[in-house]
């Protein structure tokens, strides 16, 4: 007599109507936000006399990279008419300066949070995490006047600064949880070895911070690059970053609207935001998963 056996693994799942309503609403889903960017891409391949045919959808009949060539170094965006590639590399000193002055000075604010008890930590915390959520165009007219009184308005150091400033609620916030999970018996046996505050920061902490670390210069990266009102209100006329002069092309009231050129400045101006989650979207899940909403 012999036993049949049954392999093991799942078992299969048939098909059912809340299935198929996944499903749907899945499609339904990516179709709101992936047909916006198709258009986007076909208009700025097509010429001006196709667009004006009026079918959207449709694959370009002559395929043209003139509108991105323009868009990129030769469109108006106010008395000038040099392209948003200036706002690119104005963007691009905005951005590295404020994401690594920000990470640092949230790590290092977090760490000293979990780990050191630091007199008043708990109200400096929750002062933090008020100015986190109130709505940072209530800050621009005094931030104005004072940058303004110190000589940092309208110039780059003073927009990173103010990237700083913003930024720095919800970093503390990240590394403060994240640290917070982290074992505190290897913070004790760095002390009983000798180690100070900077010391166990930079030999035992920052090691262990990867995870955190990549999550939150992705939140840095595309919160700073697609930021218009800071830039507009801080940077001043020579350092406006590539969001604004965006704005300029598309609300441009001078002569026929472009819409091939505003689809290409458009798209050339998400590319790095896009291309950050791209590249790290499965290293801001691993992060997120290691302890960044822990505490």
């Amino acid at each position: 007599m012999s036993l049949a056996l049954t392999p093991a693994g799942p078992k299969p799942q048939h098909f059912s109507v809340a299935r198929l309503g996944v499903y749907a609403f899945l499609a339904i889903s990516a179709a709101f936000f992936l047909i916006p960017l198709w258009v986007m891409m076909m208009t700025s391949f097509k010429t001006m006399d196709e667009i004006r045919l009026g079918h959207i959808l449709s694959l370009p009949a002559n395929p043209t990279l003139a509108a991105w060539f323009k868009a990129w170094s030769s469109a108006c965006t106010g008395l000038a008419c040099n392209g948003i590639s200036v706002g690119f590399w104005n963007s691009v000193r905005i951005l590295v300066p404020s994401v690594i002055v920000s990470i640092f000075v949230g790590a290092l604010t977090g760490y000293a949070m979990s780990f050191w008890r630091v007199r008043g930590a708990n109200a400096l915390f929750a002062v933090l995490l008020v100015g986190a959520f109130i709505p940072y165009q209530v800050f621009l007219y005094p931030l104005v006047r004072i940058f303004s009184m110190i000589g940092l308005y309208s110039s780059i150091s003073g927009i990173v600064v103010i990237h700083v400033i913003f930024g720095l609620p919800l970093m503390t916030l990240l590394f403060r949880n994240y640290y917070s999970s982290l074992p505190v018996e290897l913070f004790n046996a760095a002390r009983v070895d000798g180690a100070g505050f900077v010391g166990i920061f930079r030999h035992v902490i920052l090691p262990m911070s990867t995870p955190i670390i990549i999550v939150a210069a992705i939140l840095q990266v595309t919160g700073i690059w697609n930021d218009f009102i800071l830039g507009l209100t801080f940077a001043g006329r020579t350092n406006q970053p590539m969001t604004v002069l965006l704005n300029n092309i598309v609300n441009s009231t001078q002569g026929e609207v472009e819409y091939n050129v505003n689809m290409a400045a458009t798209v050339l101006t998400a590319l790095v935001p896009l291309t950050v989650y791209l590249v790290s979207g499965r290293w801001f899940v691993r992060g997120i998963a290691a302890g960044a909403v822990k505490g």
